[in-house]
């Protein structure tokens, strides 16, 4: 796979920054409007943004003093084809995969101890 998907498959893994794409799909935002929803500091906002931008899924843009946020929705263009390969396949019970995995691993620690 494209190092390129790894890195924004990485940058989608985390809720918070899947939540910042979603507000910054409404409009560009300065970073403290990003901020304001979330019970965390600016500088771990700024975290999640600098992961985002080098993911290539935002960028962000210095207007005088403040620093604003952009969405790039090209960027996700690659991992949506890489995606639309799977949909010849039928629908995936996450849920039931999840409880597979967590089987699977169980069982490799319990052998693990044997």
């Amino acid at each position: 796979m494209d190092t390129s998907l790894d890195i924004i498959f990485a940058a989608l893994a985390d809720p918070t920054r899947r939540a910042i794409l979603s507000m910054l799909l409404e409009d560009d935002m300065a970073v403290t409007d990003v901020a304001d929803p979330f019970a965390m500091s600016l500088a771990a906002i700024s975290k999640h943004l600098g992961v985002l931008t080098a993911a290539g899924l935002i960028s962000q843009e210095k207007r005088g003093r403040v620093k604003w946020c952009k969405l790039e929705p090209d960027a996700l263009r690659a991992a949506s084809v890489w995606m639309q390969g799977f949909g010849q396949m039928g629908a995936i019970d996450l849920d039931a995969f999840e409880a597979f995995l967590n089987r699977e691993l169980d069982q490799e620690a319990a052998a693990s101890f044997r």
